[in-house]
C-alpha cells in the first residue's frame, strides 16, 4: 500500500485480493479469493465490510465463479451462476449494495444468453471491474459536493468506518473529509472507536493517522460530552441501506449520535452513493438489522471479559430517523432536509 492510496480489493492476475480488516491495524494483509463461496465467507466474516466494499466484492465473486466454470456447457454454466448468486445474497442482509451488485451482474447474464459461457464470464469480469472504477469516481464526487459543507478548521466527528476501507477507494464519510483537506481547508477528525467490533478505533483511527489527518479517537460514550463542550462542528457517518424516505441504517449506535446532535444544533450529514438507496422500502422499520455473534460483545480476538453465560445481544446496525438527519451527501449533491419526494427527483434527474 501506498500512501493516500488504500486499495481495499484488488484484482491480481485470475484472482481477488482483499485487506484483511479483522487484524488491523496490528497486520496489514491481503488474502486471496477464487470462488463465489469464499468471497462469500469473507464478507460475512468482516474480511470486507462496508457496504460500498461488499458490492464490489459481491461482483467480483460472481465473476470469480463465472471463470472457474467457464468450460461448462451453457445450461449447467447458468445453474452454476444461478447458484452463486444466492451464495453471495445470503452473506449479509443489511448491505443493500451487496443485492444491488449481484442484480447488476445478473442483469449482465440475462442480456448475454447468446453468448458461450466463456464469453459471459470474461463480460462478467469486465462489469466488475467497472463496479470498482465507478465506485471510486462516485466516491470522488460525492467528497466534492460533501467538503462545501465543511468550514475551515472543523472538528469532525464519525462513527464506524466510511472511509478507503469502507469502499474500493477515497470512501464516502472519510471521503468528504479527505476532500475538504484536499481543497485545503484545515479539518480534524474525532472518531468513536464504535463498539463491539472496533471499526472506528482500529480502521478510521487508521486511515487518518496513514494520511496525516489529525484525529482523536474517543469512547463511544463520550460524544455526547464533547458535543456539550462546543467541540463538535459536524459529523458525517456513512451508512449501509437509506429508505425511500430517507431513514438511515448505520452502525450501531449512530441512532444515538444523531439524536445528540439535534439536541446540539449540530449538522449531522450521511454520505451515500445513490446505490445504497433502497427506495423499495418506505420507511427504516422495513430494513432488516443483522444480529452478529455474542462473541464480538462478550470479548476481542482472544480477550474475553464478559461473564460466562451470559445474555447478549448484538444488532449490528441502527436505524436513524429521517427528521434527525440534516442532510445526504449523493454524487446527485446534497439533500438537505430528505423526503421521499427529493430522493425519488435525484433518481429522476440527469
Amino acid at each position: 500500500m501506498t500512501k493516500n492510496k488504500i486499495e481495499t480489493l484488488r484484482w491480481v492476475d485470475d484472482h481477488l485480493e482483499m485487506i484483511d480488516q479483522r487484524i488491523l491495524p496490528a497486520e496489514f494483509k491481503y488474502i486471496s479469493y477464487s470462488t463465489a463461496q469464499s468471497v462469500s465467507d469473507g464478507i460475512r466474516s468482516m474480511v470486507v465490510r462496508g457496504a460500498p466494499a461488499i458490492g464490489c466484492a459481491a461482483a467480483y465473486g460472481v465473476a470469480l465463479e463465472a471463470l472457474k466454470i467457464q468450460n461448462f456447457d451453457k445450461p449447467d454454466f447458468l445453474k452454476g451462476m444461478s447458484d452463486a448468486c444466492e451464495i453471495l445474497l445470503k452473506s449479509r442482509p443489511t448491505a443493500i449494495n451487496l443485492f444491488w451488485a449481484v442484480e447488476r451482474m445478473k442483469s449482465i447474464i440475462k442480456d448475454n444468453k447468446g453468448l458461450t459461457s466463456k464469453e459471459v464470464a470474461d463480460t462478467l469480469l469486465i462489469e466488475a471491474h467497472n463496479i470498482l472504477s465507478e465506485d471510486i469516481q462516485i466516491n470522488r464526487t460525492i467528497g466534492d459536493f460533501g467538503a462545501e459543507l465543511l468550514p475551515d478548521g472543523a472538528s469532525v466527528l464519525t462513527h464506524c468506518n466510511a472511509g478507503a476501507l469502507a469502499t474500493a477507494g477515497h470512501g464516502t464519510a472519510l471521503g468528504v473529509i479527505r476532500s475538504a483537506v484536499e481543497a485545503g481547508k484545515n479539518i480534524s477528525v474525532i472518531a468513536d472507536e464504535t463498539r463491539p467490533f472496533l471499526q472506528g478505533a482500529r480502521l478510521t483511527a487508521w486511515e487518518m493517522v496513514e494520511e496525516g489527518i489529525p484525529i482523536t479517537l474517543i469512547s463511544d460514550n463520550m460524544a455526547g460530552h464533547l458535543m456539550s463542550h462546543g467541540e463538535v462542528d459536524a459529523i458525517v457517518v456513512g451508512t449501509d441501506r437509506v429508505a425511500g424516505n430517507g431513514d438511515v441504517a448505520n452502525k450501531i449506535g449512530t441512532y444515538m449520535v444523531a439524536v445528540l446532535a439535534k439536541r446540539h444544533n449540530i449538522p449531522f450529514y450521511v454520505a451515500c452513493p445513490l446505490s445504497t438507496i433502497d427506495r423499495s422500502i418506505t420507511s427504516g422499520s422495513d430494513i432488516p438489522i443483522e444480529e452478529r455473534p455474542i462473541s464480538e460483545v462478550t470479548g476481542f480476538q482472544d480477550n474475553h471479559w464478559a461473564a460466562k453465560g451470559i445474555s447478549v445481544r448484538n444488532p449490528a446496525f441502527d436505524v436513524t430517523p429521517v427528521e434527525l438527519v440534516t442532510g445526504l451527501i449523493t454524487e446527485k449533491g446534497v439533500v438537505l432536509n430528505p423526503s421521499t419526494d427529493k430522493i425519488n427527483h435525484l433518481f429522476n434527474s440527469d
